[in-house]
Formats: structure tokens, sequence, C-alpha cells
């Protein structure tokens, strides 16, 4: 650790139910500790991608901290736009999907530690119609309890609960995707069909039991009909997937199309209602502090 001497940390100051004032002193108290230079950058939403390129390129630094949840790691990837500079992980969201894959979910003092620590893995990123998705990207009914989540007043957890009940009852699914991957086609039915980097979403759930982050390979997730006690046994990781309710296509390039419009996310971020999606994947794309109990 010693030998990082200048530290950009990008907080967003909206995400999340955590105090980031007292979060940025004790990240600064921890940065004094190792001699180092600390620099901030918050994000407002107003060209946050130009302004966090023009920063990086200005300060040179030697590690990037990220104090905030998918969103905020995802805009600091596209912002170092392949360049290796080591970033560390302060989950701070909503939901923080990525943490969770690299076991993160620890105290605020062991996540600083390991954010400015020695022990890194380098994980794929999917690119999905130029935009980066280093989670979990989704057509469907998540994606449109997420759209209705950003519309609500209520954040965190309690937001998603009171907003799923009313989303479950207004969607139109089953809707038909058609997927081009592996030089074949597939025409699938499903209320929910996720392009996944890791194999959890952010409250734990093991949606992508196969999916390794560093492995060069993608899965594409269809889940074929609405079982409300599957789905329950999946929140809890109590189900080996039954083909008949969930298919999995790996793959490192897809084209995905829809019949008609239908709500996409990536990363917890709602994109509106798509038509037709390209991804592919880029190994070894962003270079991640992690415990070192799981090297």
């Amino acid at each position: 650790m010693s030998a990082i001497k200048n530290v950009l940390l990008v907080v967003n100051p909206i995400s999340g139910a955590l105090d980031k004032a007292n979060l940025i002193q004790q990240i600064e108290l921890e940065v004094k500790k190792i001699n180092a230079h600390l620099n901030i950058f918050l994000t407002t939403g107003l060209e946050d991608l130009l302004n966090l390129e023009k920063k990086i390129r200005e300060l040179k630094p030697c590690r990037i901290l990220i104090a905030g949840g998918d969103g905020t790691i995802k805009l600091t990837a596209e912002a170092l736009k392949g360049e290796d500079i080591p970033v560390g992980i302060i989950p701070a969201g909503s939901a923080n999907g990525l943490a969770s894959n690299l076991q993160l979910t620890v105290s605020i003092e062991e996540q600083i530690h390991i954010a400015l620590g020695n022990t890194f893995q380098k994980i794929d990123i999917i690119v999905i119609n130029e935009e980066y998705c280093l989670h979990i990207a989704d057509f469907g009914i998540n994606a449109e309890l997420i759209g209705k989540y950003a519309e609500s007043n209520i954040r965190g957890k309690l937001g998603y609960v009171l907003n799923s009940i009313p989303t479950l009852l207004d969607s139109e699914y089953p809707f038909q995707f058609k997927i081009e991957a592996n030089n074949q086609t597939f025409e699938k039915e499903g209320i929910l069909l996720a392009i996944a980097n890791a194999n959890s979403y952010g409250t734990g759930a093991k949606v992508n039991p196969k999916g390794k982050i560093n492995d060069g390979y993608f899965e594409i997730l269809i889940f074929k009909h609405f079982d409300f006690f599957k789905i329950l046994k999946t929140l809890r990781n109590e189900v080996d997937y039954d083909p008949e309710f969930m298919e999995t296509i790996s793959t490192q390039e897809a084209i995905i199309s829809c019949t008609s419009p239908v709500a996409f996310q990536i990363d917890g971020e709602y994109l509106g209602r798509k038509e037709s999606i390209r991804a592919k994947i880029l190994p070894n794309q962003l270079t991640v502090a992690i415990p070192e109990k799981i090297v």
C-alpha cells in the first residue's frame, strides 16, 4: 500500500442510504495513513462521464476508489476506457450487485482496507449497445420494477418491495425474444431475459449459478414463466434450475430482439423500452481490489 501516492475517490452523493460525508471522512483518514493524496469527484448527473474522463487524465491516479452502487462503478469503468488503473469498491448504492459477487459485503472499515490493498482480480465487461455492463442487464419484469422504483420517492430495498406487486399486476408478460448467438438462432418466450456477467443480483439471489466474472463469457438467462414459488426459492438460493423454468445460453457475443419494445436495464439503471440490443464480452477489462480470501 505504500506505493499508492495519488488516490481519486468517485462518490455518488445520492445513492443508497449511507451517510457519504461520514464515509468520505473515514476514507480520508485511511488514505492519510498511507501518506497518499486524496482527490474527490462527486457525481451530479450532468456530463459525469466527460468530467470524470478529464479528471482521470489530469490526476493520473494510482488508485480509484468508488463509493456508490453498480451505476457508479459502470461510470468509472467507462471513463477509464480500458486504462489499467486498479479500482477499489466501497458499496454505497441501493443495490450493490457487483460488490456482492466480489464478496465485499463486510464492514466499511474492511471495505476501505480492501479497496486500498494489493490483492486484485481482472474482471470481464459486457458491452451492450456501446454501454458497459459489469454485472447484470435484463429485459422484462425486473427492468419494469427498476423503472417504477426510479420514479418513486422511496429509496432502498423498501422501494423495490412496495413497487413489486403493482409491477407484476400491470406487466404484459410473457415477452417474445429472438436470440442470435453461437451461430444459432433461438426463438424464446419468457417473463425475463437476463444478460449476466456475474452470478447473482444485489439481493444475493443466485440467478446464474454457472456465471464467472472473469471467464471470457456471459450468460443469457431466459426465465420462461411466472412461478411464484420457484421465484421465491430463487431469492433464497434454494433452487436447482429446472429447464422448464429457466434456460441458459453461454456465449461471447449475441444479438437479442423483441417483437415489441420491452423494459430494459443495465446494472440497475433503467434505459427505457428496447426492441433490439447487441452484446459482446471484453475479457479482463477492469482491475478490481478484492479480499485476499477469494483469490
